[in-house]
Formats: C-alpha cells, structure tokens, sequence
C-alpha cells in the first residue's frame, strides 16, 4: 500500500475573468496534487476589467466545491512566490503550439531561477482549447452568450461590469 504525499502546486494567472478553460484545469490540479494554489499575479503595468480582489472572488466561488484549492493574490515573480509558500510544482495550461514556446521559455527561466521547483504543462481538454479571458471579454462586452465559455458567477460578474460601464 502506498502513502500519498503530500505535494503543493501553484497554478498562476490573471484571470480577467476566470474562464471554464481556466477551471477544468483547477480541477484537475486539485486531482493531481495534495494542495493547489491558484495564484492570481498582480500586473502593475495591466488595466484589467475586474480588480485583483473581485477576481480573487470569482476563483473562489468559481473553485469552492474543491476542498484543496485555495486563491491568493501575490507580487513579483512567480518563481518567488513559489519558494515563498513552498511550493515545488508549477502548473500551466497549454491551447496550442504556440503557447508550448513560450510557456517553455518561461519554464526554462525559473528552472534556472529555481532549480527546485518543476513545471508541468496540462493541454486543455479540446472543448476548452480556444477559450481565453481576453474572449470571453470581447464576447461579454457585446452583450453576447459567454455561457459556453465562463462559470456562472463570471457570466453574472460580466453582465454588471458591461452594464456599469455602459453610457
């Protein structure tokens, strides 16, 4: 009989919004590791359309039915942020072969910052493969059906956002 072990993954991102891509991957995280952070980085040089803290609250509503994940919001390097909460994997998704460069390039970087710490790269499940934020944002900001493409507190998050801002 085998013991698990316990093992911390972070899982980083921005996103503005959280997208069913960016969930299916929690999920499976959260399946593979003993503990997931889904780590929300701040971009000092970004305008996002949620703040740091209303995204922080959609990833945890979005993820509350998974015991073992937990959304922090961090600054700096993701490498760092790792050491700092001792995390030793990095998880990243990966829509197409494009994406494989430069995630590859990011992997290979802290790799070098941080020997310690391994990636690993999950290829969206193909029902996922061309969703992005930046989409779901175009889409929602027309007033169009982002219900394919975002858990239902983003949809309802979407809807007030567009609204408020329209003249």
């Amino acid at each position: 009989m085998s013991t698990a072990i316990a093992r911390l993954a972070v899982y980083a991102g921005s996103f503005d919004p959280p997208t069913l891509g960016h969930l299916d991957l929690i999920e499976r995280a959260s399946a593979m590791f003993s503990d997931v952070i889904v780590g929300l980085g701040r971009h000092p040089t970004r305008e996002p359309l949620f703040t740091v803290e209303e995204r922080l609250d959609l990833v945890a509503k979005s993820a509350r039915h998974l015991p073992n994940v937990r959304v922090e919001g961090f600054d700096g390097l993701l490498i760092d942020y790792c050491k700092q909460v001792g995390a030793l994997v990095i998880v990243r998704g990966l829509r197409a072969a494009t994406d494989f460069e430069y995630e590859l390039q990011i992997a290979h970087a802290n790799a070098d910052l941080n020997p310690a710490v391994d990636t690993i790269f999950l290829p969206t499940r193909t029902r996922n493969g061309f969703i992005s934020a930046s989409l779901v944002r175009e889409i929602a900001s027309h007033g169009g059906d982002v219900s394919r493409y975002a858990p239902p507190v983003v949809i309802e998050a979407l809807k007030q956002k567009f609204k408020a801002k329209a003249p």
